[in-house]
C-alpha cells in the first residue's frame, strides 16, 4: 500500500467529503420530490416544505394510475417507441456506417460530405412538417419514429469504430469463403457490441425523453406518449385550487403530491436501467475521438 504522509490524508478526506456532499446536494432534489409524492394532503398543506412525512399515502400514484390522465396507455406508446424506434435506429444506422467505412467505396466523399452536411442544415420546421403529412403520418405512432431514423452524429461514430478495427479480418473471412453480408453480419456485427450499446442507449434515451414530435404531429390523446402526458398534467394541475379530488370516497390528494407522483413514475424507469448502463455512457464519450 502507498504511504502517505499526513497532508496527503488529510486531503484525501476532504475530497471524500466534498464528493460526499455533492453526491447529496444532486440527490436531494428527487428525494424530495419522492417525500412529497407520498405524504397526505392535510401534511403537505399544513407545512409546505416536508423532509420527513409523518405518514405514508399513496393517494397520489392512485390519481396517477386510476385518474383519467391516461399514463398507462402513455407509457405503452413510450415503451413502443422506446424499444421498436431503437431496434430499427441502430439497424439503419448501422448498414450507413459500415459502408462508409470501406475505403474502396465509390463515392465515399461525396457521401460523407452529403451526411454531415445535414448536421449544419436542415429543412426546417414546416418542410419537415409537410413531408411527415405528405407520408401519411399524422396521428400514428410512426410519426415519432421514421423521421428520425438516423441520426448523423451516431454515423460518424460508428463509421469511426468501424474504421478502426483491423482490415485483416474482413480479408480473412474473404479468404475463406464469406461474402460481404456474411463478413458484416457474423465477423462485424459481434465485433461492435459495444459502439452499438453506446448508441442504442443514446438514441433510447432520446426517445424516452422526446415530447416535442408528439406534440406537432399527434393529435389524438391516446397516441401521446408518456412526456407529453406528464406535461399536460403539469399544466392542468397548475390551474387547479389548492386540492383535487381523487375518487367519489371523498378522498382528496394534494396538487404538489400529484405533481410529484407524476415525476416519479415517468422518471423511475431511467433511473432503475442507468446503473447497469452507466459504463457505456463512458465508452461513449471516447468512441467517436480516436479518428475522423
Amino acid at each position: 500500500m502507498e504511504h502517505l504522509t499526513a497532508g496527503e490524508r488529510v486531503a484525501k478526506h476532504v475530497n471524500i467529503l466534498f464528493l460526499i456532499v455533492i453526491a447529496l446536494l444532486c440527490l436531494f432534489p428527487f428525494y424530495y420530490v419522492v417525500v412529497i409524492s407520498i405524504s397526505p394532503e392535510s401534511e403537505v398543506i399544513r407545512k409546505g416544505i416536508i423532509w420527513f412525512p409523518e405518514k405514508v399515502a399513496w393517494t397520489a400514484y392512485a390519481e396517477m394510475i386510476n385518474g383519467k390522465h391516461g399514463l398507462l396507455q402513455a407509457y405503452q406508446v413510450t415503451l413502443f417507441r422506446t424499444v421498436i424506434g431503437t431496434l430499427l435506429n441502430l439497424l439503419l444506422t448501422f448498414m450507413t456506417a459500415y459502408p462508409l467505412s470501406k475505403q474502396t467505396l465509390p463515392g465515399r466523399s461525396g457521401f460523407i460530405l452529403y451526411i454531415v452536411f445535414t448536421m449544419l442544415f436542415n429543412g426546417g420546421l414546416i418542410p419537415t412538417y409537410l413531408v411527415v403529412q405528405s407520408m401519411g403520418l399524422l396521428d400514428t405512432v410512426w410519426a415519432l419514429i421514421i423521421p428520425g431514423l438516423i441520426g448523423t452524429f451516431y454515423v460518424i461514430i460508428m463509421k469511426s469504430f468501424f474504421e478502426q478495427l483491423p482490415t485483416e479480418i474482413g480479408e480473412s473471412a474473404m479468404i475463406d469463403g464469406a461474402g460481404e453480408w456474411q463478413t458484416m453480419i457474423r465477423i462485424v456485427l459481434p465485433l461492435t457490441m459495444p459502439v452499438m450499446a453506446t448508441v442504442g442507449l443514446f438514441y433510447a434515451v432520446y426517445h424516452w425523453n422526446s415530447y416535442f414530435d408528439a406534440v406537432m404531429y399527434l393529435n389524438d390523446v391516446s397516441l401521446h406518449p408518456l412526456q407529453v402526458v406528464l406535461r399536460n398534467i403539469l399544466l392542468n394541475v397548475q390551474m387547479q385550487n389548492t386540492e383535487i379530488s381523487q375518487f367519489s370516497d371523498g378522498n382528496k390528494v394534494s396538487m404538489h403530491s400529484v405533481k410529484m407522483a407524476a415525476v416519479v413514475l415517468t422518471t423511475v424507469p431511467i433511473l432503475v436501467v442507468y446503473p447497469f448502463i452507466q459504463k457505456y455512457f463512458t465508452k461513449g464519450v471516447m468512441l467517436g475521438s480516436v479518428k475522423g
